[in-house]
Formats: C-alpha cells, sequence, structure tokens
C-alpha cells in the first residue's frame, strides 16, 4: 500500500505501523512523547536532506540528478512529518492528542483510526485540498532550504516518469 500511494500521486505515508503496548505506559506525557517521536524522526531526516540543499546551487552543481532526487526525499520526508503531525485518530498527531481527552471522545474516535490514513489519502487526491497542500504548505517549507523545492519539483518529475499525457498519443 505505501508503495501504491507514492506511485499515485507521491504522497509519502508518515511511516510504519508500530504496536505500543500503552496499557504499560504510565503518564500522559509519555504517550504523547511515543506518539511525537515518529513525526519528530521525520523531521530530523528532512533537515538532514535539507541541509546539503540549501548550500548547493543548482547551476554551478554537477550532480544535478543526485541533488534532485535528494530534494525529493526531502519532500517526502517533509510531507510524513506534516500529515503524521495531523490529528486524525489513527495517525500519530492523533496520538499526541489523545491522552489529553476524555474518554468518551477516546472511544467515540476509536472506530475512525482504521481509516485515518485513508481518508487524508482522499482528501489530498482532491485537486484543491493536495494543491493548498502541496503548493502552499509543502513547496513552501521547502522554499525555506534555496533551490530545495525545485530540486524536489524536478526530482517528483524524475520518479513519475510515467506520468503522460494520453491525450497526446490518441492525438487529442
Amino acid at each position: 500500500m505505501p508503495l501504491v500511494f507514492i506511485i499515485l500521486g507521491g504522497i509519502a505515508l508518515p511511516g510504519g505501523a508500530v504496536f505500543i503496548e500503552r496499557g504499560r505506559i504510565q503518564g500522559k506525557w509519555k504517550h504523547s512523547l511515543i506518539s511525537a517521536a515518529g513525526p519528530l524522526t521525520n523531521a530530523v531526516f528532512a533537515l538532514v536532506l535539507l541541509l546539503p540543499l540549501s548550500l548547493s546551487d543548482p547551476i554551478t552543481t554537477g550532480h544535478g540528478y543526485f541533488f534532485s532526487a535528494l530534494g525529493y526525499l526531502a519532500m517526502l520526508q517533509v510531507m510524513a512529518t506534516i500529515l503524521n503531525l495531523v490529528p486524525m485518530p489513527g495517525l500519530d498527531g492523533y496520538g499526541i492528542v489523545e491522552p489529553w481527552l476524555s474518554y468518551e471522545n477516546r472511544r467515540a474516535f476509536a472506530n475512525l483510526a482504521p481509516y485515518g490514513m485513508m481518508i487524508i489519502f482522499l482528501l489530498l487526491w482532491n485537486p484543491t485540498i493536495g494543491g493548498w497542500f502541496f503548493n502552499d504548505v509543502i513547496y513552501v517549507v521547502l522554499g525555506w532550504f534555496g533551490h530545495s523545492a525545485e530540486y524536489a519539483s524536478y526530482g517528483s518529475s524524475l520518479f513519475h516518469f510515467f506520468n503522460f499525457n494520453l491525450g497526446s498519443i490518441f492525438g487529442h
């Protein structure tokens, strides 16, 4: 499923599902910190990938494909960080706030947890919401790091080499 999401639209999943024995953890803060570990890890990896991109010049560097791949990976990490912070049941963003919710609210949201990522995916599939998310959130964050947005955009087009115009094939 994660590979299908990336191939269909370049949407990075916010990490692997990890089983946590919540009954063994004492304290709300510990529950929240455990859930925050996933997005924090994505953010650290995004920074590790973005720092070399922020110091490079796309015109003078002779390694355009390498930096484009690095930019695309950084974009996926930024996307995973932001998506994982959404307070949707089933994602870590919800896991961060869940211990602080009432029992009734936690129980009500528990039924939504198996569908949380699919709901996010379907929302991002919408051109208006997806366009806003990518253009006004992801690429703005990447823009804070020099030419990272340009590298990410080109890297994405290289990765999605199969996205071609079917109309041109059929003469439209």
